[in-house]
């Protein structure tokens, strides 16, 4: 009888290792998926952010404008022929 009552303890142990693990399992199962789900919600808040700065980028090194901004705040404008001396090596 003790062989039985032995055999049927250890085997109790074990549902309850393995019950404990399955547990264990599924909660690093949900915590990878939290942080999956930040990660692609800050890579998708990041491409917004890139999107937008590529869209500024595009709107300051447009020639129109940096033409316009050398004309107004810097005082700029384009020589006239008599300005321009031609340098022969």
């Amino acid at each position: 009888m003790s062989v039985r009552w032995l055999l049927l303890s250890m085997l109790t142990l074990l549902a309850i290792a393995s019950a404990i693990g399955v547990v264990q399992s599924r909660q690093q199962h949900r915590d990878a998926f939290a942080q999956l789900s930040r990660l692609e919600k800050a890579r998708d808040e990041l491409n917004i952010e890139f999107d937008r700065l590529q869209l500024e980028i595009a709107t300051l090194g447009d020639a129109g404008r940096i033409q316009e901004q050398a004309a107004n705040r810097l005082q700029m404008r384009a020589p006239v022929a008599a300005d321009v001396v031609v340098v022969v090596p």
